[in-house]
């Protein structure tokens, strides 16, 4: 290329007495005006070069960003690049090569029928992306239909990204997170009655998360990290509803009956033992008076004992003749009154008031 570029065109460019002919006499002409024309004399050829690339970047733009939270893939005719590029500034052939950036970030899938504008308080201002999808209807044991509701959080390794949107494509969630879950959903609910779906809502769940992370996680190079499969809602039908509540009724019933036994139980356990104290006092105080009395008994039989060691033959005979002597006195009061002595002193004497018709009996301790 001449160093001037604008002594080249001028050289090349037909004079104006020809162009004026030409347009005089109604040619179209070939009008060529040099696009350097109106560029300065003498301006350096590498600062051309330069403008021209830069023009170029402009507009093929060869470069591309990737941002935090994501992974590129870049595509050389059509082959995808094992290795992803990290964020950050990334350059590429135009026209023979492309990046595709993928979000790497946690994503959020959830099975509802309730449409809602927010997804509650735990899921506010979640990044990733949100898709959702309706609930998933199953089959239970007896061929009823329930609805399940779930709420599915992943993302995608970005190590193996390349290798999963070259196998999977970029409807690799459809393929790998929702056919899987739906799968997985139908064959664990499938096991129960729509009665015993509540009442197993722990197991169920648990059996959900479990089964879904092992199929992710078979699945060659792992190309899904699973963070967690909540089990949100069990929809019955409304029958089969209705029975529910009422065998919980029943059941609150019995519960409640079962309390009102337990503590009717507790009161006649604590009425018993208060009538065993209360036996136990009764007995610890009869004992006491038997005892008592005894010990009374015995003391008088000693005192007894003591009384009949001390009587003699001529102190019993001392005390029949004080009773005789009253005996007289009495006579000389009512003298037809009979007096009947027994000899020995074993019977005492008996004193008949025949005047009264009144018996009187005095005993004399013999």
């Amino acid at each position: 290329m001449p160093a001037d570029m604008n002594d080249y065109f001028k050289k090349k460019k037909p004079s104006n007495n020809m162009n004026s002919n030409k347009s005089n006499n109604g040619g179209g002409g070939n009008n060529f005006e040099n696009p350097l024309s109106n560029m300065p004399k003498g301006l350096p050829s590498w600062l051309i070069v330069i403008a021209a690339i830069v023009f170029g970047l402009f507009l093929l733009k060869p470069f591309t960003i990737i941002n935090s939270g994501e992974v590129g893939i870049k595509v050389t005719t059509g082959k995808f690049e094992p290795e992803p590029l990290n964020p950050g500034l990334h350059f590429f052939i135009p026209v023979f090569q492309k990046v595709i950036p993928v979000n790497t970030r946690i994503r959020l899938i959830t099975y509802s029928n309730e449409r809602t504008n927010e997804l509650g308080d735990r899921y506010k201002g979640f990044e990733g992306g949100l898709r959702r999808n309706g609930a998933i209807p199953v089959l239970d044991k007896r061929g009823l239909t329930v609805n399940i509701d779930l709420a599915v959080q992943y993302s995608l390794k970005a190590a193996s990204a390349p290798a999963t949107i070259a196998t999977w494509g970029s409807s690799w969630e459809e393929k790998i997170i929702n056919s899987k879950v739906r799968e997985v959903v139908r064959d664990v609910v499938g096991q129960y009655t729509a009665e015993q779906l509540p009442e197993m809502r722990n197991t169920i769940a648990t059996a959900i998360q479990t089964k879904v992370t092992e199929k992710v996680d078979a699945l060659p190079n792992q190309p899904v990290v699973l963070s967690s499969v909540e089990l949100r809602n069990i929809v019955l039908p409304p029958k089969i509803k209705g029975k529910i509540e009422e065998v919980q009724a029943a059941k609150q019933d019995v519960t409640i009956a079962e309390q009102e036994k337990e503590k009717a139980k507790q009161h006649a356990h604590k009425a018993a033992e208060i009538a065993r104290g209360q036996a136990e006092k009764n007995r610890i105080e009869a004992q006491g008076e038997a005892d008592k009395i005894r010990i009374e008994a015995e003391e008088q039989a000693k005192a007894n004992m003591l009384i009949s060691n001390s009587l003699t033959e001529n102190l019993l005979r001392l005390e029949q003749i004080k009773t005789q002597g009253k005996f007289n006195e009495a006579l000389k009061v009512n003298r037809d009154a009979k007096i009947f002595l027994t000899p020995g002193g074993a019977v005492p004497n008996i004193w008949v008031d025949t005047k009264g018709k009144t018996q009187q009996t005095t005993t004399v301790q013999q």
